[in-house]
């Protein structure tokens, strides 16, 4: 019984991690659809980056 519940717990880990690891969005970043710059133009309301095509990361300059 304990070695399944470590053998769940590694999965969850395991899943969560493989989750996380193709994006780096985060909450700060609010994408929006923004049309006049095109069809696929995307501009973030909190920092204002732009992009073309679904932003799969952040592009804020720290």
């Amino acid at each position: 019984m304990p070695a399944l519940l470590l053998i769940l717990l590694v999965s969850v880990f395991l899943y969560l991690w493989l989750v996380r690891r193709g994006t780096t969005l985060t909450r700060a970043c609010r994408w929006r659809l923004d049309r006049k710059g095109g069809a696929d133009h995307y501009r973030c309301a909190a920092c204002g980056a732009e992009t073309d095509g679904k932003p799969r990361h952040c592009l804020r300059r720290d």
